[in-house]
């Protein structure tokens, strides 16, 4: 079949392909490659495999190796018994007897061509190093499947399979009840909660955790509540792109007199929120989220618990999170961790933490992912649908408003002003080349020491492992080669981080301005300054123009 390919390495892998792959699908779409002689095409397929990051995989659905399939979710999960090798070579207070890990086959948020594979560990986080190494090496190590891996047919006959979900939901349900406080308050609330699902599976789950903490049943949005992978309504299922996702939400909230939303993304483990305050609705950012559950689990923490030593209490956030919760935590005395960005990271600390004696109340990304509580280990938007509902009403039954709230919570701690984006790469050498000229701006060998009018008083780049605000110059975060990230902390007080993300083809930015309370910047001058900051990362890093970068789409 392959002889009109010239390329002998890619005719080896047609030939494995065709060989390993059961799916006639997929291996028509091999064959229709090879017989148009698109050779560039079946390259980027067959001769690149996707690489096992991210506490899992995700990538495009199609056939080849380096694509979401049967054959390379098989190569994946026949390893499983490998896990167990990884697990023993695991430090052995990181295990629990119960289980020695699971999977997820999730999109998440992705495009609907998108699918992805997340492994977990038996302390209920997302693995991270060593155990991912092992995984990916084995991985690669075993790639021919094995006899019985295209076996379907004894899934349904197997003596070992088992059904959980209702005994899981049960007690997942029982876990999230813990987080409530207000109960019977909740009841009396006049506050009505729309909900999307954003054509995902959340609606039963979110809709039972906000009943059980007193509220009436959610208002659904009817046409995003049922799962569909075609996700018919918005060009992107996740509510982190703003008004765009939430058009059919605010309809319906507006034709129901309800002024609050809450929106899971599919997969439901985020939550974006907005609210209607009779002018407008305002859909606030991951951050601002951040901030208003960071004060919630405190506040509500400290009423019900006022002996609880608040040393012995602790927050996380991701490294390009908004640093309110160290503002808060250095203002009433709890601790503050930072990790690198993604709930691995945070979930794995946490049970650390725990392990340790400790109370872990709440940790967030600006992503929109939070994690309320310590009973899971990872950013879950079921049981902080659950959490804002109780907290938008007790602010309305307390005169106030989650608008009016944040705002009061940066005058109390001092303004935070985040500005986050991404501009699109497909092309890996051209982010390399743009990261480079960072490290030797201007062909000096140095990193920038300011960037347009802005001086520049610390960088750290945890890709090849510098930091110059520390004695050493080493970073205290865990350094990676695999992927690009450097921070800039300028010296007017403001923060920025560009990086490139582990799972899509863009580079993010993320700034925050926290000016010097000395320097009496009111929030419209910060924001201002913050804008300014912004457009010249984008102008003298990013360079759109001359790397033929995509920007966000409004």
């Amino acid at each position: 079949m392959a002889e009109e390919i010239t390329n002998a390495a890619l005719k080896e892998k047609i030939s494995q392909w065709m060989s390993w792959s059961k799916n006639e699908k997929d291996n028509a779409e091999i064959d229709g490659l090879v017989k148009s002689r698109n050779e560039k095409e079946l390259g980027c397929r067959l001769l690149q495999r996707m690489e096992f990051g991210t506490a899992g995989l995700r990538a495009r659905m199609g056939a080849g190796f380096n694509m979401m399939n049967d054959l390379t979710v098989i190569q994946a999960t026949q390893v499983g018994d490998i896990l167990l090798f990884a697990q023993t070579e695991a430090p052995k207070n990181s295990l629990h007897a119960v289980s020695m890990g699971f999977l997820m086959v999730t999109a998440s948020h992705n495009p609907k061509e998108d699918n992805g594979y997340k492994v977990y560990w038996s302390n209920g986080a997302q693995i991270v190093s060593p155990v991912d190494k092992h995984i990916s090496k084995c991985i690669k190590e075993n790639l021919e499947p094995w006899l019985n891996s295209w076996d379907v047919d004894f899934t349904e006959t197997s003596p070992l399979r088992v059904d959980p979900y209702d005994d899981i939901h049960t007690k997942y349900q029982e876990d999230v009840k813990k987080l409530c406080y207000y109960k019977e308050e909740n009841g009396q609330s006049s506050v009505k909660f729309t909900y999307t699902a954003m054509h995902g599976v959340g609606y039963i789950f979110s809709d039972k955790s906000v009943q059980q903490f007193g509220f009436p049943p959610l208002i659904p949005v009817p046409e995003q509540i049922l799962p569909d992978p075609d996700f018919p309504t918005v060009k992107y299922p996740n509510p982190e792109e703003g008004k765009g996702a939430l058009v059919l939400s605010m309809k319906t909230a507006d034709n129901a007199g309800s002024k609050v939303i809450l929106a899971n993304d599919p997969d439901a483990d985020r939550l974006a929120l907005a609210e209607n305050d009779g002018e407008e609705w305002t859909i606030f950012t991951g951050n601002e989220i951040g901030a208003l559950l960071g004060w919630w689990s405190w506040f509500a923490f400290r009423q019900k618990h006022p002996n609880v030593p608040a040393q012995d209490c602790y927050m996380l956030a991701s490294t390009v999170s908004s640093k309110i919760l160290q503002t808060m935590a250095t203002k009433e005395g709890f601790n503050f961790e930072e990790t690198l960005t993604g709930f691995k990271w945070m979930g794995n600390r946490s049970d650390s933490l725990l392990k340790e004696g400790k109370t872990v109340l709440f940790a967030f990304e600006e992503a929109i992912g939070y994690m309320c509580g310590s009973t899971v280990l990872d950013k879950d938007g079921v049981s902080a649908a659950a959490v804002s509902a109780e907290m938008a009403a007790y602010l309305y039954r307390n005169n106030s408003t989650l608008k009016k709230k944040i705002t009061d919570i940066y005058k109390h701690y001092g303004h935070h002003i985040s500005s986050n984006s991404y501009y699109i790469c497909h092309d890996p050498e051209t982010i390399k080349r743009m990261f480079d000229e960072i490290r030797n701006y201007n062909n000096t060998g140095k990193y920038p020491d300011s960037c347009g009018c802005y001086k520049i008083k610390h960088v750290r780049d945890l890709t090849v492992g510098f930091d110059n605000s520390q004695p050493d110059n080493k970073p205290m975060l865990p350094v990676s080669a695999s992927s690009e990230m450097i921070t800039f902390t300028f010296e007017n007080g403001c923060v920025a981080t560009i990086r490139t993300s582990g799972t899509e083809p863009k580079i993010k930015y993320y700034t925050e301005h926290k000016p010097d309370p000395s320097h009496v910047l009111d929030r419209e001058a910060a924001q201002k300054e913050l804008d300014d900051m912004v457009n010249c990362i984008i102008k003298y890093f990013y360079k759109p123009g001359d790397n033929n970068l995509t920007a966000r789409s409004s």
